[in-house]
């Protein structure tokens, strides 16, 4: 009796093995191929992977303009992932042709992470060694004081490059100068401006130094 049941089980076996060949080749091949772009837009996905999960998840993937072309059979299911995107899938439809062409969309996923506080201590042992050793015999207002002293602005005046403002101004007030002394120069090098030049003028005039029989005119 034992020996009929391991038959009959054995025959079962064999005939569902032999069901499930016969049907994956009475399953017609097409070359599948296709282009994935994202949802609500043209732009391609680049190197999405494509599992075929009907035969043995049989892996390919697409590429840097969302093209990809393998061959399939129809009625198998094809997923598509890729980082950043919700996975899809779709199956492989019956088609007159040993051709088809998928025109495939998938929608961009939005994660939020949870927030992270990082911290300079590897661990509170290391915070509270920290803490005790902190130095509070300064307060805020002496450490102000001391970072505007003249000393460390001195210091900061020899280190730190100007900026865009204070070369403009200083140019600015450069030109200025330059042109007040170009301005002083020639007022002072110019004799109709001198007072000097107009009294001395006039004493001449009076003097008689300007007259026409000495001038001989």
């Amino acid at each position: 009796m034992v020996t009929r049941i391991y038959h009959f089980l054995g025959l079962t076996v064999l005939f569902s093995l032999l069901l499930a060949t016969l049907s994956a080749q009475e399953k017609k091949i097409v070359q599948f191929s296709g282009l994935i772009s994202s949802v609500g837009g043209e732009l391609p996905v680049p190197f999405v992977t494509v599992t075929n999960k009907s035969y043995d998840n049989q892996a390919h993937a697409a590429d840097n303009e969302g093209y990809f072309s393998f061959v399939a059979h129809v009625g198998d299911t094809i997923a598509f992932s890729s980082v950043g995107f919700e996975p899809t899938s779709m199956v492989v439809p019956n088609t007159n042709s040993d051709k088809y062409t998928a025109l495939v969309s998938m929608k961009s996923m939005v994660i939020e992470l949870p927030a992270v506080t990082p911290f300079p201590w590897a661990s509170i042992e290391e915070f509270n060694r920290a803490f005790l050793a902190l130095d509070v015999s300064n307060d805020d207002a002496s450490r102000i004081r001391r970072s505007l002293s003249p000393e460390a602005l001195a210091a900061l005046s020899r280190v730190v490059p100007r900026s865009a403002d204070e070369i403009q101004t200083y140019n600015s007030m450069q030109r200025h100068i330059n042109m007040t002394n170009k301005n002083i120069n020639q007022r002072f090098a110019n004799p109709l401006f001198s007072p000097i030049a107009w009294g001395s003028f006039i004493n001449s005039i009076v003097k008689g130094d300007y007259s026409r029989k000495r001038l001989k005119y």
